[in-house]
């Protein structure tokens, strides 16, 4: 039977910060009890911490995470450095990343690199004073070998885009985890779908210069259309964003000898390919120029664009990453962990 606990006006949450062993002595419950409340991964009678919450609501007390971090070594903190946090796959992988680690008890510290990938060391080094339990790096750029400079006993996360199967050994950086991303299959499906509808020049809308994740999705994409017997792609230089894809798609047909088909590296780009086809060139989509994109973001599906792109599943990956930080806590002196992920092609309306 739940306790049911009335609170007078007298008996208001006294003044100043509430304690543990106050909200202990309102609820008759020990100290213990309380930390096991605030802990989701705790044991306790769902009844007795249903009463302590609603008591330390009343008294308006919260843990010391800086005490518990003491006593733990966890802070329950996991730092994010990622290059954006604007755009339309970064803002959606921070919303389902940071929706999921709350869930498992975690704050995110979210740190943005300079434009050029790179991150300010002055910038790591407070990162580091938060002592976070996990670091995930979106930016390859910001290397292991600096990262551990600037981290205690938190090992990083890496995002990977092997060109193989299985990704290559770490070699002699220092220890860190990886999410392998597997770009082959979807990139396969792709080109082959486009061969299928009697596309023969197709061009490659590149990402950021500087972007690991770009340079892999182009070499993924010639060595496919080098095994299927098609000319290497025609690139036309983008930066993922719709201005630079829309300009550069006007360019490869008004001063280059235009395409069948155009791969772009992610799908914001695609959407500028798309609106430069039909508004700027009065070309069809996709009956005179076909398009894939990459990512499928939410807005993918919607039908002004109705793309066909490359997918990565973004709850499959936000679950990948939860699941390599709470396997490094358990074990933090286990070698790199490792989790892979496919792609796979979505197929819509800008192929056909």
């Amino acid at each position: 039977m739940n306790r049911r606990i009335v609170v007078t006006e007298s008996e208001q949450a006294p003044r100043g910060r509430a304690t543990a062993e106050m909200v202990a002595a309102r609820a008759k419950v020990s100290r213990v009890a309380v930390s096991r409340a605030f802990n989701p991964h705790t044991s306790l009678k769902p009844e007795k911490r249903e009463l302590i919450l609603k008591v330390a609501q009343e008294l308006n007390y919260t843990p010391d995470r800086a005490a518990r971090a003491l006593v733990s070594g966890r802070s329950h903190l996991v730092g994010v450095i990622v290059p954006d946090v604007c755009s339309h796959w970064e803002s959606q992988e921070i919303d389902a990343l940071t929706t999921a680690l709350q869930a498992e008890g975690f704050a995110t510290l979210l740190f943005k690199t300079r434009t050029d990938y790179s991150m300010d060391e002055q910038l790591l080094a407070y990162m580091r004073g938060f002592n976070p339990d996990s670091v995930i790096a979106f930016v390859e750029n910001v290397k292991p070998h600096t990262l551990a400079r600037f981290l205690d006993r938190a090992v990083p996360i890496y995002i990977h885009y092997p060109q193989a199967e299985l990704a290559d050994d770490a070699g002699d950086e220092p220890l860190h985890d990886r999410l392998n991303v597997l770009q082959r299959d979807g990139v396969e499906q792709a080109v082959a779908l486009l061969q299928g509808f009697g596309a023969k020049r197709i061009a490659y809308l590149s990402g950021a210069e500087k972007s690991r994740a770009n340079g892999a999705r182009e070499r993924m994409l010639r060595q496919v259309m080098a095994e299927r017997g098609l000319a290497p792609p025609v690139v036309a230089g983008g930066d993922f964003s719709y201005d630079a894809a829309y300009q550069a798609t006007i360019d490869l047909f008004r001063v280059g000898e235009g395409a069948d088909a155009i791969f772009a590296a992610n799908d914001v780009g695609a959407f500028g390919v798309i609106d430069a086809l039909r508004h700027e060139l009065k070309l069809r989509v996709p009956e005179d120029v076909k398009v894939i994109g990459f990512d499928d973001i939410a807005q993918s599906h919607w039908k002004s664009y109705n793309l066909t792109t490359v997918k990565f599943d973004l709850d499959e990956r936000v679950r990948a990453l939860v699941r390599l930080i709470l396997r490094r806590l358990t074990t933090p002196d286990a070698p790199g962990f490792q989790e892979t992920l496919n792609t796979r092609l979505v197929v819509r309306g800008t192929v056909g």
